[in-house]
């Protein structure tokens, strides 16, 4: 499997226009989708979410049978994976007036398996904490969109093998997410995440997380995270689609153990993918 592994607009490339706006401008939106045995998990949550960004974009949404089928074409023979989506506005003329009506690119593309150590988790990950800001931009908050700068610069900011991820705050000085994860937090049993109603991404699996949860009884709290708040918790995890659910065990200099409500919700996450799976969704 190669990162070549991709169609443009339901074609054998690698390559797009330059005019497209999701080059000149990030004028778009991607999902990225763990595939397990040749399958996408959670893939209607993931295809919800990107019709919801699209409307929120005002960018006509591809249609959810088309995307299907690419996927699966590109999925076939593969038994594990990583599936990118990208929705673009598609071409327009320079300047940001966007053009009407709008066609539309996308992008399906399938990668390998990231190589991440086995020990991040089971035995958990260090965690730095951002320089880099996020900015309060409410209309764009929970989109998965393509304007990445902050999180590369983010990113940046470290480079030692042990470092899995970095906590971004926003200009408030809140603790908003990871450059990569959703964050919760699990302080006397209750489980705490930000509130992402300024700025963030709305993981697919964070939602998975609070809605199993809920199920499971679990005092639930979405609001405002202080860097405070992170000196008070009993245990701390990240999540995304790809990780699932990545236990920490270090924040810079403060040592942390996973517990038992982290391995509660993990096993919990492994077993509905499984039942999924069986049932073919």
């Amino acid at each position: 499997m190669s990162a070549t592994s991709m169609l443009v607009n339901g074609a054998a490339a690698d390559v797009i226009a330059v005019a497209d706006r999701g080059v000149q401008y990030g004028d778009g939106l991607f999902e990225t989708i763990k595939i397990t045995a040749g399958a996408p998990e959670f893939w209607d949550r993931h295809l919800a979410r990107l019709a919801f960004g699209c409307g929120r974009l005002a960018i006509p949404a591809p249609d959810n049978g088309l995307l299907r089928r690419e996927a699966m074409q590109l999925c076939e023979g593969a038994a594990n994976g990583v599936l990118k989506i990208i929705v673009t506005r598609g071409q327009g003329g320079r300047g940001y007036r966007p053009p009407e009506p709008a066609t539309p690119s996308r992008i399906v593309a399938l990668y390998p398996a990231p190589d991440h150590p086995e020990s991040w988790a089971r035995e958990g990950v260090r965690l730095h904490l951002c320089e880099m800001r996020l900015a309060d931009q409410p209309r764009l908050a929970g989109l998965k969109h393509l304007n990445r700068l902050e999180q590369i610069l983010a990113r940046s900011e470290w480079s030692d093998a042990d470092t899995a991820e970095g906590l971004m705050c926003d200009t408030s000085d809140a603790v908003i997410e990871g450059t990569m994860s959703n964050l919760f937090l699990v302080r006397n049993g209750a489980l705490h995440t930000p509130d992402l109603t300024r700025c963030g991404v709305a993981g697919i699996m964070r939602a998975v997380i609070l809605e199993i949860a809920r199920n499971l009884g679990f005092e639930i709290e979405v609001r405002r995270i202080e860097r405070s708040d992170l000196d008070q918790v009993d245990e701390v995890f990240v999540t995304n689609s790809v990780i699932g659910i990545w236990p920490v065990r270090a924040i810079k200099d403060r040592k942390l153990r996973p517990g038992s409500v982290t391995a509660e919700l993990s096993e919990a996450v492994l077993r509905l993918i499984k039942d999924r799976a069986a049932a073919g969704t």
